[in-house]
Formats: structure tokens, C-alpha cells, sequence
């Protein structure tokens, strides 16, 4: 993971050159693994962020605040009456654990001031925030769990503190060459080096592993049967460089991005990362913020996205099988007319008929060569009751018909409009945009809202407020608008495209709107073609080969009375067929600022 331990040795720096002296103001728990501190000093105020989640556990000064639950949890009610108004007199790190020790003095439940310690164990799932007594017994943790779970503690109220076990691993430090060499020598030769360094090494990550190989000159697939004394000269030399330097508190905090994405961060420079951009920070903790705020995000449009795939696969599952059900009444439907002429005929022969009778053979007049026809009877009616019967029938089939085409259409409709939902979901990439698609399923009455919390419900009328769709600049100076959902592309199409603008869509096929603000000037074939390729990258269609593309003006776009969000008709359309290139949208979406 990258939370390793010269990352925390450079926060534990870091946060004990900020935060001693700082009083705890305030304590919430956002989530069920995380806790955030208010501080308070002379010099300002800080928000210390503690989390023990499975893959995003870190503790680190942030700037985001995030919502908190109407009823604090347990362990935040224990936090606020043990450390509020305590003062923080020392930030440590035990060795090179990934365990941060936060001690706080506070007074106790006879008003003595007393030493108390937050304990931060940042070890992946096993990872908690512990707070002990003065005697370094457990008051609470966020997780609790007995020797059923754990043979090496417990973590109960009232157990005495133990730390997590030390893994077999060798300091950075205290290894000589010789010492260095024999321990990498007895390891499977046939395992790579970078995979040996964090066997043998304490507080070395895979992220560090692989930077010490790189610095040694060593190549990124080394086995350990490749090392020879030089090689294993450099390796020693480069790992006890890096942590002469984090001993010194000399780090260089580093971020590494791919594209737009923070692919990795560590306490030194990743040198090894090739067709990264590396960001370098004066802070440590800054760097964390930036990864795991996105990380965090990330995680947020994932689970959010996964939710709403799911209801509208199976809104969308449960359309196809009522449309497959009213076509099947529909087709029975059609025989409407059978029963009409059948009546017709009956009544026709009524003089030939008498009651009892079971079949009437009769000419079909209705047929140019008039065939024979056998139409059963009811022996238990008379031969006008007959007829009266297929009449009755008749209209109950007219009646069918003219319900279930009105029924298929309104379904076909619906369903049309749920694909396009769909598409809009997995072409989401904030949750923000996702929580708009959620907050038009329930102004369409497909979802019930969220919460009856009035914060809840205000984020809700918050995010239904204006739109903020895509907005691109062309190198020929015009400007494009891209819906993200259905909600933006009314917006866009209806209320701030003009009539000259141009409007795109992909052909047939669920996606965004895409405008042209053509601001009275002439569209030149290029501008067309990369608003075309917006449409077709924006569409349903992104993974296909060729996508064909409407465009007409917005003068022509019109929206049916009563219609669902995102739907239009358009007329005096022209068709592009366009390759959706990723490499052009990237560029163009990098181009969403005002050319001024």
C-alpha cells in the first residue's frame, strides 16, 4: 500500500512540528472508520483526519470536510468526553511500524490532568484508532476484537495496550553489507529483487522496493541470481541512503500522476515511475490529502454508479418482459376481425340456423373467392345469441388492441428512456453527476428520496439546482456544449442553445446532447467533425468502430409535451459517420477552460 512507513515517518514529522501545543475542539466520526479532530491554537485551526478503513487507512491534516450523521457513533461520543479540551503534547511513530502514537493530556473523570494516547495503526484491514488510559490500558477502539479473532490481543475496554506483532525483518539501518548480502543470498534466487528487499527490510513498500532497485541501476524484473557483489553493493548503499535521509527528516514528498489520475505517492522521489508526471510537495500530508481525497471519490462514483447500474438493469429487465408480455396481447388482439365476420356471417344465415346447432359451414363473401368457412357455435344459444356472442367478442378485442398498442407505446417510451439513464451512468465519472441522475429518478418516481434528514435533503436540492454541463473550446474559436445526463441535455438543448446552434446526437443509439454555439459564424468541417466525435465518445456506442452522428439545427430540436428528460425529436437532420477517437477527446476535454 502506499500509506508505507517513511510516509508516516514524514507525517508523524510533520504533524508534531504542526499540531503540538493544539487543542482538541471538536471530535466526528464521518463514517464508521473514520475520525476527524478540530484543532485549535494561537496559530490557527486544523482538521486532523484519522481513518482505520481497510484500503484507505492514513492519518493526515486535510481541508475537506464531510457530512456527518444526525446520532454520533459510540466511539465518537467516548472520543468527545475523553479528549475534547485535552491539549496534544507529542506526535510519535513507533520505530518503523506503521503505528502513530498521538498523546493528549486531558483531564480525567476526577478533573486531574492526565496523559492519554491516540493510538493510529495503519496496517491494511487490520488497521484501528485506539485511545488508552494513562496506565496504557484500552478504553475503546473503533474495531473491538478478543483472542477468538486475534491469538497475539485483544482490543477490549479495560485490556492492557499490546502492540501488533513485529515482523522478522531487518532496520535499514542497523545492517551491514555482509549482513545485507547473506539475507538476500538466502532467499529463493529465482525471486525477483524488489520482492526480496520487502522480505528482508523493514518498512520497505513495493513502491520503495522497486525505486531502490531503479537507483542501484538495477533493471525493474531483477532476480536475485542476477545480483552480483556490485549490484548488491548498490542496493545496501541506495535503501541506507533513503533512510539516512528520513532519519535526518530530509523527504521528498512525491506524487505521481497518469494523465489526470494520482497513480502513487510516496515519502521520496519514485524516479523509477516512467510516463508519470511527477508532482513534488513541500508537505507530506498535502500530497495524502490530494490521493485519498481522490481515491475517496473515486470509491464514492463506484459504489454509487454500481447501485444505480443495478436498479435500472432491473427496471430496464422488468420493461423488456412487460413489452414481450403486450406484444403477445397484442398479437392475440388481432384477431378481432375473425370474430367480426364471424358474426356478420351468422347473423347473415340466421335462417338456416337453429338452436342445438353446433358448426355453420358458410360462404366468406369477405374473400374475393368466397371459401367455405366453419364457424363453431354455443348449442346452448340460440342462433342471434350466437351471433351476439362474436360481436361481444369483437369488441373486447378492438378494446384490447387499442389498450395494449397505447400501453406498448408508453413501455417502448419508458424503456427507450431508461437505456439512455443507463447510458448516462456509466458514462459518469463524478458522483456529483451521478447524484443528479439520482436525484431525476426520483423527481421521475422511479427511486424514493435518500433521507428524511433535512441535511440530506438539502444536498439533494443542491444538486438538482442548474446544471453544469461539459464546456469545450474548439481551436477555431467556437465554444461546445456536452450533456452529462438527461437532466444537462434539456438544459443545454432547450434553455441555452440558440436556434442557429448546432446540435448533435448520436444516430439511433442513447447519449449526450452536444452543441455547437455557432454564435452566428459559419461551422468549418473541423469543428463538426470533433462536436461529432464528442457525441459519439459521449454515446452508447464509444467502444464501436464507426458511429453515426445527427446533426441539424437547434431550430429543428423539439420536445414532445409531457416527454421524459433527455427526449427530443429533431428533423432536417444530416449524418456523420465518425471514428470515436480517446486520444482526441482527451485532448478536447483538457480544453475545458474560457480561452480568454
Amino acid at each position: 500500500m502506499p500509506f508505507d512507513s517513511l510516509v508516516l515517518a514524514a507525517v508523524c514529522r510533520e504533524l508534531d512540528q504542526t499540531i503540538t501545543g493544539y487543542r482538541i475542539d471538536r471530535v466526528f466520526q464521518p463514517s464508521g472508520e473514520e475520525v476527524h479532530l478540530l484543532l485549535h491554537s494561537p496559530r490557527g485551526n486544523a482538521r486532523l483526519l484519522l481513518s482505520a478503513h481497510a484500503r484507505l487507512a492514513r492519518v493526515h491534516l486535510t481541508k475537506h470536510n464531510k457530512p456527518n450523521p444526525v446520532s454520533p457513533p459510540a466511539f465518537c461520543m467516548l472520543l468527545r468526553k475523553h479528549l475534547e479540551g485535552g491539549r496534544i503534547t507529542g506526535v510519535t511513530q513507533q520505530g518503523l511500524d506503521r503505528v502513530l502514537l498521538i498523546t493528549i493530556e486531558a483531564l480525567d473523570d476526577l478533573g486531574r490532568l492526565v496523559e492519554k494516547k491516540l493510538v493510529c495503526e495503519i496496517m491494511g484491514k487490520h488497521s484501528n484508532i485506539i485511545l488508552l488510559d494513562d496506565r496504557q490500558q484500552i478504553i475503546d477502539g473503533i474495531r473491538r476484537y478478543s483472542h477468538s479473532v486475534s491469538r497475539h490481543r485483544e482490543v477490549l475496554p479495560g485490556r492492557p495496550y499490546i502492540a501488533p506483532p513485529a515482523q522478522p525483518k531487518a532496520h535499514p539501518l542497523n545492517l551491514e553489507e555482509e549482513q545485507f548480502a547473506a539475507l538476500l543470498l538466502e532467499r529463493d534466487w529465482q525471486l525477483p529483487v524488489p520482492a526480496a528487499l520487502q522480505q528482508i527490510l523493514d518498512g520497505v513498500s513495493p513502491a520503495l522496493a522497486r525505486e531502490i532497485c531503479f537507483r542501484a541501476g538495477l533493471e525493474p524484473n531483477a532476480l536475485i541470481e542476477h545480483c552480483g557483489q556490485y549490484e548488491i553493493t548498490s542496493l545496501w548503499r541506495t535503501g541506507r541512503e533513503i533512510f539516512s535521509h528520513a532519519a535526518a527528516g530530509r523527504f521528498e514528498p512525491c506524487l505521481a500522476w497518469q494523465k489526470k489520475k494520482p497513480l502513487d505517492f510516496a515519502a521520496v522521489r519514485l524516479t523509477h515511475l516512467t510516463g508519470c508526471r511527477l508532482q513534488a510537495e513541500d508537505s507530506m500530508m498535502q500530497v495524502i490529502d490530494t490521493y485519498y481525497h481522490w481515491m475517496e471519490k473515486q470509491e464514492k462514483t463506484a459504489s454509487l454508479k454500481q447501485s444505480l447500474l443495478a436498479f435500472t438493469r432491473r427496471e430496464i429487465a422488468r420493461l423488456e418482459k412487460k413489452i414481450a408480455l403486450q406484444q403477445e396481447s397484442l398479437r392475440a388482439a388481432e384477431e378481432a376481425d375473425k370474430w367480426r365476420i364471424y358474426g356478420e356471417l351468422v347473423t347473415a344465415n340466421l335462417y338456416r340456423l337453429q338452436k342445438g346447432d353446433r358448426v355453420l359451414e358458410a360462404e366468406n363473401y369477405y374473400q374475393p373467392d368466397c371459401p367455405l368457412v366453419s364457424i363453431p357455435l354455443d348449442p346452448q344459444l340460440t342462433p342471434a345469441r350466437n351471433a351476439q356472442a362474436f360481436f361481444k367478442k369483437y369488441n373486447k378485442a378492438r378494446a384490447t388492441q387499442q389498450a395494449a398498442t397505447t400501453q406498448l407505446s408508453q413501455s417502448r417510451s419508458e424503456l427507450a428512456y431508461l437505456r439512455e439513464v443507463e447510458t448516462a451512468i456509466n458514462l459518469a465519472e463524478e458522483p456529483e453527476t451521478l447524484q443528479q441522475i439520482r436525484q431525476e429518478l426520483v423527481e421521475e418516481g422511479y427511486l424514493a428520496p435518500e433521507s428524511s434528514d433535512p441535511r440530506t435533503r438539502k444536498n439533494e436540492k443542491a444538486s438538482s439546482l442548474q446544471p453544469q454541463p461539459i464546456k469545450i473550446f474548439l481551436p477555431e474559436g467556437l465554444s461546445v456544449l456536452v450533456g452529462k445526463n438527461n437532466r444537462q441535455n434539456d438544459f443545454i438543448t432547450m434553455r441555452l442553445a440558440r436556434p442557429e446552434d448546432i446540435w448533435l446526437h448520436a444516430k439511433d443509439i442513447p447519449g449526450a446532447h452536444v452543441i455547437i454555439r455557432t454564435e452566428g459564424k459559419p461551422v468549418p468541417a473541423s469543428a463538426l467533425l470533433q462536436a461529432a466525435c464528442l457525441a459519439a465518445h459521449f454515446s452508447q456506442a464509444r467502444e464501436a468502430t464507426t458511429v453515426p452522428v445527427d446533426y441539424t439545427q437547434r431550430k429543428n430540436v423539439r420536445k414532445p409535451k409531457g416527454a421524459k428528460p433527455g427526449y427530443v425529436i429533431y428533423e432536417e437532420q444530416k449524418t456523420l459517420y465518425v471514428r470515436p477517437d480517446p486520444d482526441l477527446v482527451e485532448k478536447l476535454l483538457s480544453n475545458e477552460i474560457s480561452p480568454d
